[in-house]
């Protein structure tokens, strides 16, 4: 079962290093994320929100690639496979992006735009999705960050271990 969780910054950029930082240690498998978003209020209180996986490219790259064999077979029986090819890959492409930009993956959009209407301007926030994870390695690599929970499916303690990972980021020496 995934975990979801919300994670607010008080910054514009923090949410996109923290999701540079969990991408580096997804590589490293300490953490499998199905689905990450960002929600970025700038100053004038435009809601931006940046999707980690692109459906609409790769709706547009496997539907071409079914589009053009699909187009050669047919264009076998009519003897122009070439023409098959060309005409199936576009029109595959064409069919497979629109497909992707229709499909909502992982964590629903009205959810992101609800919560991203609810943050200040010049803020930010995480959205997380996560398979599975080994928390303690995670927290002590994101000590770094200063944000605060929004909403999580954790359980109590998790969420407070979070917390404190979260708020006791590091302050500035004096």
């Amino acid at each position: 079962m995934a975990e979801f969780l919300v994670v607010g910054f008080d910054k514009e950029d923090d949410a996109d290093r923290v999701l540079t930082e969990l991408n580096r240690l997804q590589s490293e498998y300490l953490i499998d994320l199905e689905d990450a978003v960002i929600a970025i209020r700038d100053p004038e209180g435009k809601v931006r929100i940046k999707q980690s996986v692109s459906l609409t490219s790769y709706g547009a790259a496997t539907g071409g690639l079914r589009g053009a064999m699909w187009g050669t077979l047919i264009g076998l029986l009519f003897l122009n496979p070439l023409a098959g090819f060309a005409l199936g890959g576009a029109v595959g492409a064409g069919s497979g992006a629109l497909a992707g930009n229709m499909i909502d993956y992982g964590i629903n959009d009205d959810l992101i735009k609800s919560i991203g209407e609810t943050l200040k301007p010049g803020t930010s926030a995480l959205f997380l999705l996560i398979r599975k994870a080994q928390p303690e390695k995670i927290l002590a690599r994101l000590s770094d960050f200063k944000g605060h929970v929004i909403r999580s499916s954790l359980s109590s303690e998790q969420e407070e271990k979070l917390k404190d990972a979260l708020s006791n980021a590091a302050q500035p020496v004096a």
